[in-house]
């Protein structure tokens, strides 16, 4: 342990990918080991924050979305539609065929 935590090794590494089955290279192991230690730290960071009086969260969806009302508006007509397209033809997107019969 360093400070409290886990310090992550080596075979620390080796068993995680085990585990998950994961086949990891040399210089993979090194990365590995590295980012799992910066995990490890923050997450101690994480739980060394005062959360005294803060109420358990299961989720934090709102509870009701700032929805706008419903309501019918014009579209785009067919040449504002398509007015930027690269091709077009008989009032549409044209494009490539990519379907053999």
């Amino acid at each position: 342990m360093v400070d409290g935590r886990m310090a992550i090794t080596r075979e620390t590494v080796l068993h995680v990918a085990r585990l998950a089955r994961l086949e990891l290279e040399g210089d993979e192991i090194e990365r590995m080991e590295r980012d799992l230690a910066k995990i490890v730290g923050y997450v101690g960071e994480l739980a060394a924050l005062p959360t005294e009086g803060i109420p358990a969260t299961a989720h934090v969806a709102a509870d009701r979305a700032p929805l706008r009302d419903d309501r019918e508006v014009p579209g785009l007509d067919q040449e504002h539609a398509t007015a930027e397209a690269p091709r077009r033809g008989g009032g549409s997107f044209a494009v490539p065929g990519f379907v053999d019969d």
